[in-house]
Parts: structure tokens; sequence; C-alpha cells
């Protein structure tokens, strides 16, 4: 111990900066809460326990990633990095790079973009071209342009574009066009609108259609029907992988909400 006491000083600020880099790491890649808040204590404060942390995180998450996922792990610090700019100057860039070259993804990205900014009108407007080109049929373009659709109001365009996407086109697409369906019917007050979510539940390839169907059942009245809905999502996500938990946690808190409404 007496051979370590002048190395001490630099081993401690070692592991400070690997908390600093593990606190990144694990806010961009969102990692569980207890890791971010021993991690932030061991970047701020240098204490035992988080300094301890830092070395665990290090040699569990930060050089497993960086061993088997290092690209992954880049595109994560890229996506965050990229979160943290300004809605407007995305949209700027965004616009810039389809004036450069004008390709489905990039209206598409734009398109996503002004819809989170609360600007559907644009959205719609960015995604027009597309729907009468020959990215018509494009399940991208039609379940884009029919999200938009409900977003403004226009429950029976956003039905009319769904009815043209091919559902065999992928489980995920089944999944999405059919869910959006089933709103767009509630929406219109259609009685259809149960069959489209009980369909949509069938081969589900996210949470979204249990946790929508239970918020309607809920809304019909039907309680007993939803707190069994409820249930089973509250189940999935007990037994869910924490990727799988962070990926989903909208619907599992839609979940929760529905629960307490419930009560």
């Amino acid at each position: 111990m007496d051979a370590l006491q002048p190395y001490l000083p630099l081993i401690v600020n070692a592991l400070r900066v690997l908390a600093i880099i593990g606190l990144i790491h694990a806010i961009v890649t969102r990692q569980q809460v207890f890791w971010i808040v021993m991690l932030a204590f061991g970047a701020l404060f240098g204490g035992l326990f988080g300094l301890a942390f830092a070395a665990v995180y290090t040699f569990m998450v930060l050089l497993p990633a960086a061993r088997g996922g290092g690209q992954v792990a880049g595109r994560a610090v890229a996506r965050g990095v990229e979160a943290l700019k300004p809605l407007d100057l995305r949209i700027r860039e965004a616009q810039a790079e389809l004036a450069e070259s004008d390709t489905l993804q990039r209206r598409a990205d734009l398109a996503a973009l002004q819809a989170r900014a609360g600007r559907p009108d644009d959205a719609q407007a960015t995604l027009s071209p597309l729907l009468s080109g020959i990215y018509a049929d494009d399940p991208v373009v039609l379940l884009t342009s029919a999200e938009l659709d409900l977003a403004r109001g226009q429950a029976a365009q956003a039905e009319a574009k769904l009815r043209r996407v091919d559902l065999k086109a992928s489980a995920a697409t089944r999944t999405r066009t059919l869910t959006l369906l089933a709103q767009a019917q509630e929406a219109q007050g259609q009685p259809e609108a149960d069959t489209a979510y009980r369909e949509a539940l069938n081969a589900a390839t996210t949470e979204e259609p249990r946790a929508r169907y239970a918020a309607y059942l809920v809304r019909q009245g039907r309680r007993d029907e939803a707190r069994a809905l409820l249930d089973a999502l509250d189940k999935a996500e007990r037994r869910a992988t924490n990727l799988y938990r962070r990926q989903e946690r909208e619907w599992f808190q839609l979940g929760r909400d529905l629960r307490k409404e419930l009560k």
C-alpha cells in the first residue's frame, strides 16, 4: 500500500476521468438511472463509491461496448450529440441537405423534424411530392403522411392512405399500419376500430397496439377488458430486457398511467 501512495492522486484522477466518460456514455446510451447517479457522484465529488462505480462501469459496460459494438456506440454518441442541437437548427440543416440531394430518406427525416416542432402542415407539404411520384406506395411515405393527417385531425384522409399500405411488406409495417388505422377509425367513430386494434395485436412487434387498445377500451367504458390488457403489459415490462424496456418506455408509461386511472 505504501508503494502505491505516490500514485494515489494519479489513480484518483484517472478514475474521475473514467467517471466523466462513463457518465456521458450512460446518458447517451440511456443506461439505468443508478449508473447515471453513481457516475455523476464520482465525476463531481470523487467519492470512494462513485470512483469504484466508475471502474465497475468501465469493465462491465464501456469495454464490452468498445469490443463488441464500437460502431453502434459511435452511432449512439453521434445521435446524442445531434439531439443536443436546437430543433430549428436541425430543420435548417435537413432543408439544406434536401436541397443538395432530394431523396426519400431526406424528405422523411425533414418531415419528422417538422412534425416534432409542431409544424404538421409543413411536414405534410414536405412529403406531398412523394405521394404522387415513384414513392407514392412506399410504406414509409404512406405511414408518415397518415400519421401527420391524424395530427391535423384529418382522420378520413389518413384512413385512405393506410388502406394503400401493403400489410405483407413486414410485420413492423403491418403493426404500425393497423394501429394507425384503428386510431383513424376511432377518430371517426367507426365501430371497426375495435377489430383493427385486435388485428394490430396479433403478432405485434411493439407494445404500442396493446397500450393504445387498452386506452381505447377505457374510453369505451370496458374497464375489465382494459385491466386484463394492462396486466399483460405490466408483465411484459417486468420480464423485458433493459434495451426493450427503453425502446418501449412510452407505451409502458401509458400502461402505468391507465392503471392509475382504473384504480
